[in-house]
């Protein structure tokens, strides 16, 4: 899979597929890789084709250039000055945003440069996040008169409440450091060792059963948005339909056997 995704020679996303990680790179690198219109629509696509594809076992989300994703692409939306036009937009985005969530396979994001407005969003809502040590986080959007509301969602059920709102009322960046202490990535590393740091990740990822990660992602996020008991209800349905798995029995097997597991999805 290393194919464009759009037709043209400067594709807005490209993808590379090795050893059952699949790696996306928003490829607007000359403009931060602004979330317009088509940047959205082909990260959309891709995401459809590496979910229908068993092959792939772990995804990485990296921008080209200088930065990941320094949010919407300002000039387009103050081209189009209608409420149906822009609740266009954020629909689409919504949805894209979700789509990280309900992949089968997990989501890292390759963090580097600055991850802003909704590129901080963007960071959220893959399943894992490994950053440079130079890279800056912020929902940046009331420097300029916009309330980054949706990168809100995202970034609020990562850091909490004060320390969202403070980074949407100040509009300031924080750096790698403050976003691994609050929660907002899982690892910070020197910037000539990111593509190591997120391969050694994504490897120990690719490693495990498909089938579990996929039956485990989908309950993970499910769970979290209901009440305790309900959550409980939920993760003890989704154990017992796991035992049930060929890769679990696989699994056990192998463990006792003291033997590595042949994962039969």
């Amino acid at each position: 899979m290393n194919a464009p995704l759009e037709a043209g020679l400067q594709p807005f996303v490209l993808a590379d597929t090795t050893d059952g990680i699949c790696t996306l790179t928003l490829n607007r690198g000359e403009r931060f890789n602004p979330l317009s219109t088509l940047m959205i629509a082909a990260v959309d696509a891709a995401l459809d084709q590496i979910a229908g594809d068993p092959s792939i076992r772990v995804v990485v989300l990296a921008g080209a250039g200088r930065a990941f994703c320094a949010g919407h692409d300002l000039n387009e939306m103050r081209a189009h000055v209608d409420h149906d036009w822009q609740r266009g937009l954020f629909d689409a985005c919504t949805q894209m945003m979700l789509k990280l969530t309900r992949l089968p396979q997990p989501v890292i994001a390759r963090v580097h440069g600055a991850a802003a407005a909704a590129g901080c969003q963007l960071v959220s809502m893959c399943d894992l996040a490994v950053a440079a040590d130079s890279a800056k986080f912020g929902l940046s959007g009331i420097n300029a008169g916009i309330f980054c509301t949706t990168p809100a969602v995202g970034v609020g059920r990562n850091i909490g409440r004060k320390r969202t709102l403070e980074l949407l009322l100040t509009g300031e960046l924080i750096d790698a450091r403050t976003a691994l202490d609050w929660g907002l990535v899982n690892r910070v590393v020197p910037a000539t060792e990111i593509d190591g740091a997120v391969h050694a990740l994504a490897s120990v990822i690719a490693a495990k059963s498909p089938a579990a990660v996929a039956l485990g992602k989908r309950a993970f996020y499910a769970q979290m948005e209901v009440g305790l008991e309900s959550a409980y209800a939920l993760a003890g349905e989704t154990m017992a339909c796991n035992m049930l798995e060929a890769d679990a029995a696989e699994g056990i097997d192998a463990f006792l056997g003291k033997r590595a597991p042949n994962w039969r999805s």
